[in-house]
């Protein structure tokens, strides 16, 4: 099995904590970027593959696919143990909209803050329209995050037991902290949610990269993680 991954990517890592978690073996291509050009030049095989030209693009003998959810609907059918999805129709469904929660809600706020990671415009208006946008954006993630603290309760998991959608709303609120968004100290079950999710070896993993990167490839971003450098501190996963 072939992923091909990218080192912000958060899509491709939320493919990369599935795989972790029903412990398949993979060799990871990570298909090159940087903060000024992106991920230009294309891969020419994710090129081939997705006609958008974006990773991830998992390759499983005959089977090529792209989109995350995608891939982790048919990692679920082929590889069942351990399930990542629950077993009842309306359990399933409704983890399926936490996962389009994370990849199509939460993901439109969290882009007007993804120019705190590149390089500072030469124009200073520039910048201060771009934090104007993400102040606003910052507004409604912070609702999201009261709504996932709500649903959240006393459950230790989205769907009551781990699952799929733990892993895509993780990757959107992991995503929210380093880019200086909304702090999680005010909601407490999502706090210890995300906390939890954090000592589970893929997740530290994925976590761990992702903060390994942004230090190599990124502008530091004020306030990002509540101001310091997280470490993710549970066994690598191989």
């Amino acid at each position: 099995m072939k992923l091909y991954s990218g080192p912000l990517s958060l899509f491709s890592r939320k493919v990369e904590i599935a795989l972790g978690e029903k412990a398949l073996p993979f060799e990871r291509i990570m298909v090159p970027f940087n903060q000024t050009t992106g991920y230009s030049p294309r891969h020419p095989d994710v090129l081939a593959a997705n006609p958008k030209g974006q990773v991830p693009v998992l390759v499983d003998g005959a089977v090529t696919l792209y989109d995350s959810t995608v891939i982790l609907e048919y990692l679920e059918d082929a590889y069942p143990d351990p399930p990542l999805f629950p077993h009842g129709p309306a359990e399933r469904a409704a983890c399926r909209l936490l996962d389009l929660f994370a990849d199509e809600v939460m993901f439109v706020p969290l882009r007007a803050l993804m120019h705190r990671t590149g390089p500072r415009p030469a124009d200073p208006e520039r910048w201060l329209a771009d934090e104007a946008a993400a102040k606003q954006a910052e507004t409604v993630m912070s609702r999201h995050l009261a709504e996932l603290d709500r649903r959240l309760g006393d459950r230790p998991y989205l769907c009551g037991t781990f699952s799929a959608a733990d892993t895509s709303v993780f990757m959107a609120v992991l995503f929210g902290q380093r880019l200086g968004g909304p702090p999680l100290a005010e909601h407490r079950a999502l706090a210890a949610w995300y906390d939890r999710l954090s000592d589970r070896p893929p997740f530290a993993k994925a976590a761990s990269e992702i903060v390994a990167a942004d230090l190599e490839l990124s502008a530091p971003v004020e306030g990002a993680y509540g101001g310091r450098t997280p470490v993710f501190t549970a066994p690598a996963v191989r």
